[in-house]
């Protein structure tokens, strides 16, 4: 199993790793701090170094139950020593938006009592689904944008835990409900918490604090079906960037 390094470090942006494994353009790592697709946020993409050869890494995927990287001219690579770096300025984009996400599902679920049924993360815009949302007037959107962006501006801490599904699963509100939809091989859940704010099982990549995601903004809503909406997201003021 590689070692995920950005479960514990989503800022760390390099690593030096060891290639096991090289099968086309698959290769296999014995650690990696690049993301691989998943929870609705895109692969990182980044760069293999092996002595003087750059390598480009330009998909990250789970098969198998191992993490993938796509790597060209992969045939050049050798096993053995390799140093690992990621596209920095793409990764820090989807953490803000990530973090966006779960702060606006919070203010969502607290107003309307609405869950997140699926989201999209890209480095510059993201998207989530709701069920059981009705239509908003432009007051209460303007409401919801406001309010997000008044809990951003608190600059609250985030932090992770590790639970049992069990413990978990009696966690009132909603984590119990969504850890309801995980299959039942998954036994552990990390848990991405927003101080007061929020707690939600996920294994993304997230900034430090709320305010590190910049202001937002919500650019389009549409119908997916009776009751349930998708909002469409974007940042529109970023402050400086946060280092470590």
């Amino acid at each position: 199993m590689t070692k995920e390094l950005f479960l514990t470090d989503s800022y760390r942006r390099e690593c030096e790793a060891s290639v096991l494994e090289i099968a086309e353009d698959k290769v296999i790592l014995d650690q990696t701090v690049f993301y691989p697709t998943g929870g609705g946020q895109e692969h990182d993409t980044g760069m293999l170094v092996q002595g003087e050869q750059l390598f480009e890494v330009y998909r990250v995927k789970r098969e198998g139950g191992r993490i993938v990287h796509y790597v060209r001219n992969a045939e050049k690579l050798e096993k053995g020593p390799v140093f690992a770096r990621v596209d920095w300025e793409r990764r820090y984009g989807l953490m803000r938006h990530h973090t966006l996400l779960h702060v606006l599902s919070a203010v969502v679920y607290k107003k309307y009592g609405a869950l997140c049924t699926g989201n999209q993360i890209y480095p510059d815009r993201a998207r989530i689904d709701f069920n059981q949302l009705h239509d908003l007037t432009p007051e209460q959107l303007n409401d919801v944008m406001e309010e997000t962006n008044r809990i951003i501006d608190s600059d609250y801490p985030i932090s992770y835990r590790t639970v049992s599904r069990e413990e978990a699963e009696n966690i009132p509100g909603m984590i119990k409900t969504m850890v309801s939809l995980l299959p039942p091989s998954v036994t552990h859940v990390r848990l991405v918490s927003i101080d007061s704010v929020d707690e939600q099982a996920c294994g993304g990549t997230h900034v430090k604090r709320t305010r590190e995601i910049g202001q937002m903004e919500i650019t389009n809503v549409k119908s997916k079906g009776k009751n349930n909406k998708r909002l469409e997201v974007r940042i529109i003021h970023a402050p400086q960037e946060v280092r470590s």
